[in-house]
């Protein structure tokens, strides 16, 4: 749905899980959705390349798996957040270690800003949303109408 300054998006009570991790953190993220399976289950799970199928492999929990963040993975998930096939982002990223596709995951964790989906960088946060009443129910979140906001933009410069 779409009004003057706001889009719409409606997250059905099956939600569109994106999992991705760092290598230092992709054992905390498998374990993670090892201990948290039961609930996981009954949701869509994608993630990058190694990270899904490791969570794949320990859970046998079906985990879409696209690319490896490096190879373009960050920016796939990106893409489906744009498209509105992913409902949140769980997200362990390594602070202590550089990473030599920094500018995709910024860009990753950008557009899910942009497009209003919560995000868990850490496991505490994780285990807050997977715990929320919101993973029960349907969910309205509302995102700013970029198209209207770049044309009132070119509207004053002219």
């Amino acid at each position: 749905m779409m009004n003057d300054n706001y889009v719409s998006f409606e997250i059905g009570k099956a939600k569109r899980i994106a999992l991705v991790a760092h290598d230092g953190k992709k054992k905390e993220l498998v374990e993670w959705c090892d201990k948290n399976k039961d609930v996981l289950k009954g949701h869509f799970l994608c993630g990058t390349g190694t990270t899904a199928r490791l969570i794949a492999d320990k859970t046998g929990l079906p985990v879409r798996a696209y690319n490896s963040g490096p190879l373009g993975g960050d920016q796939q998930i990106g893409a489906k957040i744009v498209e509105g096939q992913v409902d949140f982002m769980i997200f362990l990223w390594d602070p202590l270690e550089a990473q030599p596709h920094d500018p995709d995951v910024k860009a990753l964790l950008r557009i899910a800003v942009v497009y209003d989906i919560p995000v868990a960088n850490n496991l505490a946060t994780a285990d807050f949303m997977l715990n929320s009443k919101f993973m029960t129910e349907e969910y309205s979140r509302k995102v700013e109408n970029f198209n209207k906001t770049i044309q009132d933009r070119v509207e004053k410069m002219r």
